[in-house]
């Protein structure tokens, strides 16, 4: 039988698949459609020191092969994220990754010292690539400087659990950003975030979204989320020795495999969940019929083999 786990950061993973942060909530959300524990790890919706509303609605928008949105970080904050969220991701097996937000250093660095502790926290992915916030953010994540400065400080809160840092595509070259990232001590890159967008509403000549702009996400982007991770993996990962997580329109096995044969070690799935909320399930258990269909005795050999 093919073997489909992956090693990943000091993990053992049952497969390459998480979900995507900010679309599948605090992990208890999914519980009735799925299996959480079928999957390869679970990154959380973000959570920064105090709760946020997020955006004006209305904040989400559906196009051609995809989604735009501004949800701008809404979330339950880092209090009531430790009462009520932490005691269901303690009675799960899958790892648990926290996605950090924040609007200054010290609010990212805080939140990691404080979920550090917790044994059911596996590690962290630091968002410095969101677009739909006017502080914190894509602001940091666009300056290799400033990617630096944030990557090096969060890292030593992390009492030495593992850490993501998600880049953001809208930079000119995501090599440079992506090569910041490592040299402050990121363990993972993740990439790429959503794609600065507009919707108009032709009607009333105004934008669709209260913010103006948001991120797109969703099949639409997967070509353009495939390149830059080839990119990356050639010019920053494989010399560096560091493992990329792949994210950008995944719907299918098929999807996830092409990420990988272009540099990812592991894949996260975000929009495809709004229309299937199983989808990460589905397409976790399809990477062994393809592996088997392909005489691929272990899947993590595909990894960088663009040829």
């Amino acid at each position: 039988m093919s073997d489909i786990s992956i090693d990943f950061l000091g993990l053992k993973l049952k497969n390459p698949v998480f979900t995507a942060s900010g679309t599948c909530g605090y992990i208890d959300e999914l519980g009735n459609y799925m299996d959480i524990n079928s999957l390869g790890g679970f990154i959380t919706k973000s959570i920064s020191i105090k709760p946020r509303m997020g955006n004006k609605v209305p904040r989400v928008a559906e196009t051609n092969c995809g989604m735009i949105n501004a949800i701008g970080l809404a979330n339950i904050g880092l209090e009531k994220f430790v009462k009520e969220k932490l005691p269901i991701i303690e009675k799960c097996s899958v790892p648990v990754f926290v996605n950090l937000a924040g609007e200054t250093i010290e609010d990212y660095v805080n939140v990691t010292k404080a979920l550090a502790e917790y044994d059911s926290i596996a590690g962290f992915e630091l968002n410095i690539s969101c677009p739909n916030v006017k502080a914190g953010g894509i602001t940091f994540g666009t300056d290799p400087k400033a990617i630096e400065k944030i990557t090096s400080e969060v890292k030593k809160a992390t009492s030495g659990k593992p850490m993501i840092v998600k880049l953001t595509p809208t930079v000119t070259d995501i090599s440079v950003t992506a090569q910041a990232a490592v040299n402050a001590g990121a363990d993972a890159l993740s990439l790429v975030n959503t794609f600065t967008a507009m919707v108009i509403d032709i009607e009333k000549r105004k934008p669709v979204l209260s913010n103006r702009t948001g991120g797109l996400s969703g099949p639409a982007i997967k070509p353009i989320a495939v390149y830059l991770v080839n990119k990356v993996y050639n010019e920053v990962a494989k010399p560096a020795g560091i493992p990329i997580m792949g994210l950008g329109g995944i719907q299918s096995a098929s999807d996830c495999i092409e990420f990988m044969i272009a540099g990812a070690s592991v894949v996260s799935v975000g929009t495809a969940t709004f229309v299937e909320p199983n989808a990460t399930q589905r397409i976790a258990e399809d990477l062994r019929e393809y592996c088997q269909r392909k005489n691929i005795s272990k899947l993590s050999s595909i990894i960088g083999c663009l040829e």
